[in-house]
């Protein structure tokens, strides 16, 4: 329920008393004489007082009044009494900058506030956001209100920053007291985490710019047995990853930007969504048939050994997503396939230079559609700030085509950062030849920048992208016109974002 909403049944009510206090008769003829509280409310030589609200029981105020958010809460508070009560209880404390409207020292000041008239029982939900330096012993006197026995959802962000001493989480709120026995969700960013046990209610565990070690993240991870869902980001003193066996719940998986990990070791039996974005030595999935979802990001030639050895390791793959941070060798034409991929995500990315590898065959790619004989989905994406590819522009030899290929199942292909290269528009007429129940086509001739395009405009221009992408964006659109336009049957829907003709003008 809104505040809107509920002013709207307040002033109906109000109204209501006003009309019972003036004398009129009510639907069965007689006056009824309001309630103390009734009265109170009506007009008393022209002075309105606050209204107590509707006469309902204690437990259903309370219950209103949770499903507000907080900033509505505190101001429903001001319309009536009823609301005082439960305000000083609310189960759900969400504390955010944009939110409450104040900044610096004013936001904390007024988190202290609400925190001090809270009564220390009953909430549900702590978060807690800030990126600026404060006096974190505030925030410890915040916690030991808020992590009471029934609290569910904690969630700290803060900002690692190198002039500020980083906060210590107080582990013994959650370990040596009861209110840890309820936690089902915890979240800490921008912080030192040093846990001594595990906590048996937690099934969602998210750790970013944390300092704790692999030791002591074993330690948590050894009694979490209800734990469904583990990611860790930029977690930099974590040098080795060791899931236990017992965690038969855990099914989402993510490690990104972890520096020092080298080893990521899982027994957990039903692991099934997989995404690890650091460059690691030694990964072992464990149960890899159970795994349906896999992302992996910036290693090299990773498209080409996904082709080469996933459809053995993991054969009951749905999703994959992959990140190659560069190719050496074009896609294989090998054995193996996924008989079970239905949506498969390309990104290509240039690291160490500004174009991708001009050996690279993006046609190759066919090989790997050739090896998912359901897919229902094909992404492609390439960044890049030079092409170095042989344009098809440039080059009047005929397009390869591979015969005996069929995608019967594919129905969206996109292809972002779609440039001249002739290997590439080369791949595109062949997923259109053979593709036969595609339903639409997308090419981007920019990697980025269509969706926010109109609010580019409003506060300035476009995100900038050299003059050399630029100029091959516009060479991009030419190949489409020439070599792809044609080539779409009817049934097809072709998409082609163009560059922005106010910001990716050619000069």
């Amino acid at each position: 329920m809104g505040l809107l909403a509920l002013e709207r049944l307040l002033s109906v009510r109000r109204r209501r008393r006003q009309t019972q206090a003036r004398g009129i008769p009510n639907a069965s003829g007689a006056k009824r004489e309001g309630s103390p509280s009734q009265q109170e409310s009506s007009s008393q030589g022209g002075k309105r007082t606050r209204s107590s609200g509707p006469e309902l029981p204690e437990d259903i105020w309370q219950y209103i009044h949770s499903l507000l958010p907080l900033r509505d809460a505190a101001r429903a508070s001001c319309v009536s009494r009823a609301f005082q009560s439960s305000w000083r209880s609310h189960p759900n404390l969400t504390f955010e900058e944009s939110m409450m409207g104040l900044e610096g020292q004013a936001y904390i000041d007024k988190v202290d506030q609400i925190m001090k008239k809270h009564s220390d029982s009953g909430v549900k939900t702590f978060e807690f956001e800030y990126d600026s330096y404060f006096d974190t012993s505030q925030l410890n006197s915040w916690l030991k209100i808020a992590v009471t026995p029934g609290i569910e959802e904690l969630d700290i962000s803060l900002s690692l920053e190198e002039e500020q001493e980083i906060y210590n989480f107080p582990c013994l709120l959650l370990f040596a007291g009861s209110g840890g026995n309820s936690i089902r969700s915890l979240y800490l960013s921008g912080c030192s985490f040093r846990p001594m046990a595990g906590l048996g209610c937690l099934t969602r565990l998210h750790l970013w710019e944390v300092h704790i070690t692999g030791d002591e993240l074993g330690c948590l991870l050894s009694s979490s047995f209800a734990l469904e869902q583990l990611s860790l980001t930029d977690c930099s003193e974590i040098n080795c990853l060791k899931i236990p066996c017992l965690l038969h719940r855990l099914v989402d998986l993510t490690v990104s930007n972890c520096s020092k990990l080298e080893v990521i070791e899982n027994k957990a039996p039903n692991l099934c969504t997989v995404s690890i974005e650091s460059d690691v030595a030694h990964i072992s999935i464990g149960d890899s048939l159970q795994v349906k979802e896999l992302e992996m990001y910036v290693e090299f030639n990773l498209v080409y050994h996904a082709r080469a050895k996933l459809p053995a390791i993991m054969p009951n793959l749905e999703t994959l997503s992959i990140t190659s941070a560069g190719e050496m060798f074009s896609t294989p034409s090998v054995p193996g396939k996924f008989h079970y991929l239905k949506h498969l995500d390309i990104h290509l990315e240039v690291l160490l230079s500004e174009a991708f590898s001009p050996n690279y065959d993006y046609f190759s790619l066919a090989y790997f559609l050739d090896a998912c004989p359901i897919l229902e989905t094909f992404s492609l994406e390439v960044d890049q700030t030079r092409m170095k590819h042989d344009s098809v522009l440039e080059d009047p030899s005929d397009l390869r085509q591979i015969p005996g290929h069929r995608y019967d199942n594919i129905k969206k292909v996109g292809i972002a950062g779609f440039c001249s290269a002739k290997s590439m528009v080369e791949l595109t007429c062949h997923i259109l030849e053979n593709a036969t129940s595609l339903e639409c086509l997308t090419l981007g001739t920019i990697l980025y920048g269509y969706e926010n395009r109109l609010s580019d405009h409003k506060y300035g221009k476009c995100p900038g992208i050299g003059k050399h992408m630029i100029a091959e964006a516009h060479k991009a659109l030419a190949a489409i016109d020439r070599y792809v336009v044609g080539k779409v049957p009817s049934t097809v829907k072709l998409n082609v974002m163009k560059p922005c003709s106010r910001c990716h003008v050619l000069k």
